[in-house]
């Protein structure tokens, strides 16, 4: 039996008076069928929203007709070619794909190494000018390198700037681990000081110095069952271009001068050689479901960049997308604090109204819609809330963005109330020292929704 509007009201008050005292709350519910908003509770309370800062970040890029084009990643050559020699230049143009893999790479190593040259007799050059030096967001905390969720900024990146160490034990012990990275590349090297099965060897550890922007990756301690993480290198930039130099001469292509950072200047010398594209579905469905930095960041760039026309942008050209759409939705950007897309910096303030302002349009613009959804996780199903709301009539009807930081936590999304109504929701938990209470809580909140 569904809930009347009533009794949802007097349940999530309920519910809100076993928060402890000492937290506190916004939430704003709004049912998009009936077109009404069903309760609020300080919903236009400004609240640190962590990662469901991807939503605005999502819907304002969507928001554009070319918001939803693929990520594209080229490589030019200028000059001519004499017998199997390019006596000219080669350029690798990046467009902030985050989703740029091992396929990409080995991709654009074999579209070139099917042109008629062995040899480049000039530079080989990365083209990043599509932004600044600066490689990480506004707000960022520093001590959290090099986790891999906190990555380096580029338009070129391989991998995300990342690679993934795994350990094996030997069976004997006292023997040295297997250490296998991923991807391969000489660009880092290996320091294996670890033991096997041996606890004198003390605390197992993967590290890198990162403080002296090192790429050793030093592997020690004792090592008594398989071991993996992720870890960034720096910086994203060189990781590209030193590997794909490995993989042009893997095929037989020859870099006589190396490579080096410069900006691609069309002419009638400039012939393109290959594109590499990711379509924007899987970019998105990375930043929604599962929480992706990089993606949000990498889309708020380019959003930046198709809004402005700039050959170079920052942070600010994309955040003013967003804050165009705001405006269109009645909200003054100036009574907010915008500094990043992926909603890893501290300095962000939102309220649960604007989250829902932002569902609404979406839900209202069915193109805009059918992408959002798709990428949103689905209760008990997966991404960041799979594990959540596995039951109940919330299970598999909710499709919602999770935001999560050192005392916050967020949940804003989309919920399937028993009456048939899609409803728009924000909950916003700020000064927790639970994040498990805090999920708790928005969970009985969404199953109080779907029995709507």
């Amino acid at each position: 039996m569904g809930w009347g509007q009533a009794q949802l009201a007097t349940t999530i008050d309920s519910l809100i008076a076993t928060l402890p005292a000492e937290s506190e709350v916004g939430i704003a519910v709004y049912d998009l069928t009936a077109r009404e908003m069903l309760y609020t509770y300080r919903d236009n309370k400004l609240a640190r929203p962590a990662s469901t800062m991807k939503l605005l970040t999502t819907i304002a890029a969507l928001s554009r007709s070319d918001g939803n084009a693929p990520f594209r990643t080229e490589v030019w050559y200028r000059g001519v070619i004499k017998g199997d020699t390019l006596k000219g230049d080669l350029y690798v143009v990046g467009g902030f794909d985050p989703e740029f893999d091992d396929e990409g790479m080995d991709y654009l190593a074999r579209e070139v190494s099917s042109l008629p040259f062995r040899v480049i007799d000039g530079a080989v050059y990365g083209d990043v000018s599509m932004t600044d030096s600066l490689y990480w967001g506004n707000g960022w905390a520093w001590d959290d390198n090099p986790a891999a969720f906190q990555p380096y900024l580029s338009p070129l990146m391989y991998s995300k700037g990342t690679v993934t160490v795994s350990v094996v034990p030997s069976q004997v012990r006292g023997e040295m681990p297997e250490v296998l990275v991923s991807p391969r590349s000489s660009y880092y090297t290996v320091s294996n000081e670890a033991l096997s099965r041996t606890p004198s060897a003390g605390k197992f550890s993967i590290s890198r110095d990162w403080m002296n922007n090192s790429n050793e990756i030093v592997v020690s301690g004792n090592v008594e069952q398989r071991q993996s993480t992720e870890m960034s290198l720096y910086s994203s930039k060189d990781f590209f271009m030193h590997t794909f130099i490995q993989r042009l001469g893997e095929r037989g292509i020859h870099a006589l001068n190396g490579y080096a950072f410069d900006a691609l200047v069309i002419d009638s010398l400039s012939t393109m050689a290959a594109r590499f594209e990711t379509p924007f579905q899987q970019v998105a469905s990375e930043i929604l479901k599962e929480s992706d930095n990089l993606n949000a960041e990498a889309l708020l760039y380019r959003t930046g960049a198709q809004a402005s026309g700039k050959k170079e942008v920052s942070a600010k050209e994309g955040l003013e997308v967003t804050k165009q759409l705001m405006r269109r939705l009645g909200h003054n950007p100036e009574k907010y604090k915008l500094v990043d897309g992926s909603g890893l910096s501290n300095y962000n303030y939102l309220s649960p109204a604007l989250l829902v302002d932002f569902l609404k349009y979406a839900y209202n613009d069915t193109r805009i819609f059918q992408q959002l959804y798709k990428a949103l996780p689905m209760s008990g199903i997966d991404g960041t809330i799979k594990n959540r709301m596995k039951q109940g009539r919330a299970y598999r009807n909710v499709y919602a963005k999770t935001g999560s930081f050192t005392g916050i936590n967020a949940l804003a999304g989309y919920a399937k109330a028993a009456n048939g109504h899609y409803l728009a929701f924000a909950i916003m938990n700020q000064n927790v020292l639970s994040h498990r209470q805090a999920r708790t809580f928005q969970n009985e909140v969404c199953e109080v929704l779907c029995n709507y």
